[in-house]
C-alpha cells in the first residue's frame, strides 16, 4: 500500500490561491481514482474533487470553478489547484486513492495539511 504525505497547505487570505501536493510513495499508474477530501472543524468529512485513471475529475459543487485537480503520474504526485479562496474552505485537506465504481472507494489517506483562509 502507498504511503501519501501531503503538503502545500498554510494560512492564505480570503481570495488568494494555494497549491496543494500529495506525494505518493509508489507508483500511482494503476491507481484508479486519486483525490482529496477535506474536513472543517465540527462537521464530517467532504469529498472535495477526484481524479480518475484515464483523466475524468468530479468536483464538490462548492468548489467547482475554483479549484482544480490534476495528476502527474510520471513524479507520482496529485496537485489541487485551489483559488478564489472563502473562509468556508478552511479544513483539514486529505489526499486518498483507491478503486472506482460508481463512486470513489478510498483505500488509502494521508494525515492532512491544514488549510486556513483568514484575513
Amino acid at each position: 500500500q502507498v504511503q501519501l504525505v501531503e503538503s502545500g497547505g498554510g494560512l492564505v487570505q480570503p481570495g488568494g490561491s494555494l497549491r496543494l501536493s500529495c506525494a505518493a510513495s509508489g507508483t500511482i499508474f494503476s491507481i484508479p481514482a486519486m483525490g482529496w477530501y477535506r474536513q472543517a472543524p465540527g462537521k464530517e468529512r467532504e469529498l472535495v474533487a477526484v481524479i480518475i485513471s484515464g483523466g475524468t475529475t468530479n468536483y464538490a459543487d462548492s468548489v467547482k470553478g475554483r479549484f482544480t485537480i490534476s495528476r502527474d503520474n510520471a513524479k507520482n504526485t496529485i496537485y489541487l489547484q485551489m483559488s478564489s479562496l472563502k473562509p468556508e474552505d478552511t479544513a483539514v485537506y486529505y489526499c486518498a486513492s483507491g478503486g472506482w465504481n460508481s463512486g470513489f472507494r478510498v483505500g488509502n489517506w494521508g494525515k492532512g495539511t491544514l488549510v486556513t483562509v483568514s484575513s
